[in-house]
């Protein structure tokens, strides 16, 4: 699925958001199904999972480097079928982690267990050591995919 297509935008890496904003509300109020006429709902669902990759400059500058790498694109994980989804990215982790931003990945890890460590250290017995333990392992752990080389065939 070409998500530029979906919102007939041009896959271009000028768009901005508005842009590509804007290409969804048009396609969103003809193709609603809670319009009058039923709307399309599959066209609805297409414009919709397009604008949630497009909505964003990473997201579009994702999108065009799978339109120009080799194959077809590979949509986001959330648009992927489910499946043994989580086994499979288990086998390849370490290969990305070695061809990865080692250095990035450390510095990120040490600061994420700093921070961690302080907050254990200086208010302990209190609510919101766990909680700012809990903010730097999320932290670590939405941030980290950043630093890891991208997964086989993209």
């Amino acid at each position: 699925m070409n998500p530029f297509t979906a919102l007939g935008l041009p896959a271009r890496p000028d768009l901005d958001d508005e842009q590509v904003r804007q290409a969804w509300r048009d396609i969103a109020a003809a193709t609603h199904p809670d319009r009058a006429d039923g709307g399309d709902p599959a066209a609805h669902t297409a414009a919709s999972a397009a604008y949630a990759w497009l909505r964003t400059a990473w997201g579009r500058s994702e999108a065009l480097a799978d339109l120009t790498a080799e194959g077809p694109p590979v949509p986001p994980p959330a648009m992927r079928a489910s499946g043994p989804v989580f086994a499979c990215r288990a086998v390849v982790l370490p290969g990305r982690i070695r061809r990865g931003w080692l250095a990035r990945m450390a510095v990120r890890t040490l600061a994420a267990a700093a921070v961690a460590v302080s907050a254990v250290i200086l208010i302990p017995g209190t609510p919101s050591a766990p909680a700012v333990v809990t903010g730097c392992a999320l932290w670590w752990a939405l941030t980290i995919r950043s630093d890891l080389a991208p997964p086989p065939g993209q």
